[in-house]
C-alpha cells in the first residue's frame, strides 16, 4: 500500500519542485517513486568532490536530506502542514571517486508530529556508500 498523500505524484514534478535549490545545483535527479519508498541519484563530480577527489561527506548528507525531506513532503497535506529536517546522521562506508551515487529512503517511522527515515546510499556497483537516518519535523502551517 502506498504511503503518499497524493499517489499520482510525479517524477516531474518533484524536478519542478527541485528547480532553483541545492539539489537542482548539485545536480540530483528523481528517479523512482515506489509505494514505500522514493530515489534520487547525484553525480560525483566537481560540485560534489572533497579536495582528495573523493565524494564529500556533507554532499552524501545533502543527498539523504533531500530525499529524505521531500519524502516527507509526499506524506503530509502541504496545505495544512509543513516539513523541516530536525536531525541527520550519516556513517560513510566507502568513496564513491566518479560516475554516478544513488539514494533511497525508506520510513522508519511515520508520525503526526516527526518521520524517521532511512537512506542508504549506493555506488554504480551497487555497493554501499553511505547509511543515513534523517528525522523530520511536521509543522502546522499558520493560517
Amino acid at each position: 500500500m502506498a504511503i503518499w498523500f497524493k499517489p499520482d505524484f510525479t517524477l516531474e514534478e518533484l524536478t519542478g519542485m527541485s528547480a532553483g535549490t541545492m539539489a537542482d545545483y548539485i545536480g540530483i535527479e528523481w528517479e523512482e517513486i515506489g509505494e514505500n519508498f522514493l530515489k534520487a541519484k547525484m553525480p560525483v563530480d566537481h560540485r560534489t568532490k572533497q579536495p582528495y577527489g573523493l565524494m564529500h561527506g556533507g554532499a552524501s548528507c545533502v543527498l539523504a536530506e533531500t530525499i529524505g525531506s521531500v519524502a516527507s513532503s509526499l506524506v503530509i497535506d502541504t496545505s495544512r502542514n509543513y516539513c523541516v529536517g530536525l536531525e541527520i546522521n550519516a556513517n560513510h562506508i566507502r568513496s564513491a571517486k566518479s560516475g554516478f551515487v544513488t539514494g533511497i529512503a525508506v520510513p522508519l517511522h511515520i508520525g503526526a508530529s516527526t518521520h524517521v527515515w532511512d537512506i542508504k546510499i549506493y555506488d554504480e556497483r551497487e555497493k554501499l556508500v553511505c547509511v543515513s537516518r534523517l528525522t523530520v519535523a511536521i509543522l502546522k502551517r499558520q493560517p
